[in-house]
Formats: C-alpha cells, structure tokens, sequence
C-alpha cells in the first residue's frame, strides 16, 4: 500500500480504495453495490463532504491528518471486513442520516425506497392517496429505527410505534430518532413482534422482519457476521417471522390500512402457501419481487 504522504488528493485515495476493495474481494450491499460507490461513501463521509457529489471534491488536496486517517480507513475495511457504516458510525437512505454501529443491523432496506418514493400520495398508481390522512403507523422489527423515521416524514400527521425485540437495537433507535427530533411522534417499545402493543390499530404496517433461510445464514461474508444475527435468521425457509406477522397483522389493522414487508427471496414460498392472499409484489431500482402490499381488506380487515 502506498504511503499516505504519496497521496494528495480525493482522487488519489478513491483510486486507492478501489483498487484494495477489488484486490481484496470485499463483499458489498451495506447501502453500496461496488468498489468505486463504497470508496466514494467512506473518503466523502469520513470528510464530512456531501456523500452524492463525488466529481466536484476529486482534485481537492487533503491534509497531512486526513490522509492518515483515510488510509487508515480504507485499511480496516480490508482487514476487519467491517461494514463501511460501521467504521463510519454513519449511513443514509435517500439522502436521510442515520448512526450506526453494531447494536443493530446496518440501515438499508427495499422499503425506504418505496415509502420515499411514489407509492404514498404519488401520481398514478399509489398505496395510500392522502399521506396527511395517515393517523397511526408501525414499525416492526425497526432496528436502527430509520423506517419509523422515514414514515414519521412522510405521513406528516402520523404517530409511529416502533417495535424490536432487542434493546441495544432500541437504544441505537432512540438516538436516531432524537438526532431526527421525533421523540414527542414516534414510541420505541420491546418485545416480540406486535405483544407490547395491547390491541393498537394502524392505518399501515412497515415491516422488514428476519428472512434470511438456514442455508443462507451459513454461508453470509464476513460483513454480515458483524451484524446482529437475531436482525437476520427467519428460520429454515427464512419466513418463519413472516408467516406470524400475516397471522397477527388483522387484529392490528384499521379498515383500509394495509402492510407493507420486505420478505427477501421467499415470493414463491408465500404465493403457494396463501393462495387466498392476493399479494400485490412490488419491485424498486434494486429489487424484483422480494416487498409485498396487502391491504386490510385482503387480511379480512373490513
């Protein structure tokens, strides 16, 4: 590895960590999906640069201390294969920050697409019409809490449960929603899936629960292993979670709401085990067929 004093610029260090990433054969999908979009994050996030403009910083020349630090940097993540937001303490979802730390699993999620997308009060085809007329929103199995952030920001009249069954994923919850200035909207509560809520409704469930199968958890990189496991196994198939969310989720449900879930790779487990259940797949940039959409109506909720 070249001495950080022979190198001067962003550009310099980009080339750098792409070339040790490749070179190592680090495994991404922690909010990036290749070498050149996870050096960007760490040299523009560790500047405190705007972490989606890359060309205007390339040429800048850093200092003697953040040269040391970047090659510092970009070292551990070779060597640890710690998850870059982890090294970072920091990640985003569309642009909105979040900490991070290994109390929870790193925020990245097919649903903060679709909930900051068309989908709730868009044009054409859309979930939910009226975003202000969504009164109450839950959050299962939150994390880090960045999807009951997110909802509390687009339904901006909404008050959000947020649920997880780990404390130190709550407490990571907390400073999130704090740094967001949601304490007074949103509620962090532990438990196991929807016991701490004693017969709340909602006008929408969000849910992204454990579905990574047995085979699966054998055989994650070493970048998922630093994450919490209990944030991953679903069981043999990976759907056990889900299959009690679905059986749960009528008694929480307001006439006209609906769930939203992110389920992974499971689509052709589930449409052949309810084949009463008209799921409604929903694809992003990223994704095909791995979030679905029933309504309260389609769980019996009239």
């Amino acid at each position: 590895m070249p001495a950080a004093d022979d190198l001067r610029t962003v550009r310099d260090f980009v080339r750098l960590a792409v070339s040790r990433f490749s070179e190592a054969g680090i495994v991404f999908g922690h909010g990036t999906n290749t070498a050149l979009d996870e050096a960007a994050f760490m040299v523009l996030e560790s500047l405190h640069l705007p972490v989606d403009e890359l060309e205007p910083w390339l040429d800048a020349r850093l200092t003697r201390e953040e040269r040391g630090r970047l090659a510092n940097l970009i070292e551990q993540r070779v060597t640890t294969r710690r998850p870059a937001a982890y090294l970072l303490g920091r990640t985003y979802i569309r642009g909105v920050p979040f900490r991070s730390d290994e109390r929870a699993i790193v925020p990245r999620s097919y649903l903060g697409e679709l909930l900051a997308g068309d989908l709730f009060g868009g044009e054409g085809f859309t979930l939910v019409e009226d975003p202000e007329r969504v009164e109450r929103v839950l959050d299962l199995c939150t994390g880090s809490g960045c999807l009951a952030i997110l909802a509390a920001m687009i339904f901006p009249n909404s008050r959000v449960d947020a649920v997880d069954l780990s404390e130190d994923a709550l407490a990571l919850a907390d400073e999130n929603v704090a740094d967001h200035d949601l304490v007074d909207r949103i509620e962090l509560l532990q438990g196991d899936l929807f016991a701490p809520l004693k017969g709340r409704r909602y006008d929408l469930i969000v849910t992204n629960p454990p579905y990574v199968d047995a085979e699966a958890m054998e055989a994650l990189p070493a970048e998922y292993r630093h994450e919490p496991t209990l944030a991953f196994a679903g069981g043999p198939d990976g759907l056990d979670i889900v299959r009690r969310i679905l059986a749960a989720a009528p008694a929480h449900l307001n006439p006209g709401g609906g769930l939203i879930c992110e389920i992974g790779t499971g689509r052709e487990i589930l449409d052949a085990e309810y084949p009463h259940l008209p799921f409604l797949w929903l694809d992003t940039e990223e994704s095909e067929g791995e979030v679905f959409w029933l309504s309260a109506r389609d769980l019996g909720v009239v």
